[in-house]
């Protein structure tokens, strides 16, 4: 049995790469991971240069459902929206996220828990 040569291994390792999630470029709000074509409005608001459908996609793959529960929150004509829920939301970071498509633009809002509240001191 002869060793493979290094060189074997590239194409292998390249499309590895290829596959693994931008997490490590992707932009970060309270902890939550956006994805890249994100471009923020107001505070916690991120309009994204995808489709719904991919945003979603995205979602799916950074949250996977069976950990962060998910609901629809729209009830209105060309408007459709979805709540991400983080079960593990810990004060100050992400609770939760929003995703909605209207007008055909697609929009994340961040919803951040509240920071706990510091222990006064007392003289």
């Amino acid at each position: 049995m002869t060793p493979r040569s290094p060189a074997g291994y590239k194409a292998p390792l390249a499309a590895l790469l290829l596959l693994l999630p931008a997490s490590g470029r992707a932009e970060k709000v309270a902890g939550a991971v956006l994805p890249d074509e994100v471009r923020k409005v107001e505070a916690y608001r991120y309009r994204v240069d995808r489709t719904y459908e991919e945003t979603l996609k995205f979602f799916k793959a950074a949250y996977p459902p069976a950990r962060y529960p998910r609901k629809s929150v729209a009830s209105l004509p060309g408007v459709r929206a979805v709540h991400i829920e983080n079960p593990e939301a810990r004060p100050g970071g992400w609770e939760g996220l929003n995703v909605y498509e209207a007008k055909g633009e697609t929009t994340v809002y961040v919803l951040v828990s509240p920071e706990a509240p510091r222990p006064t001191r007392t003289k």
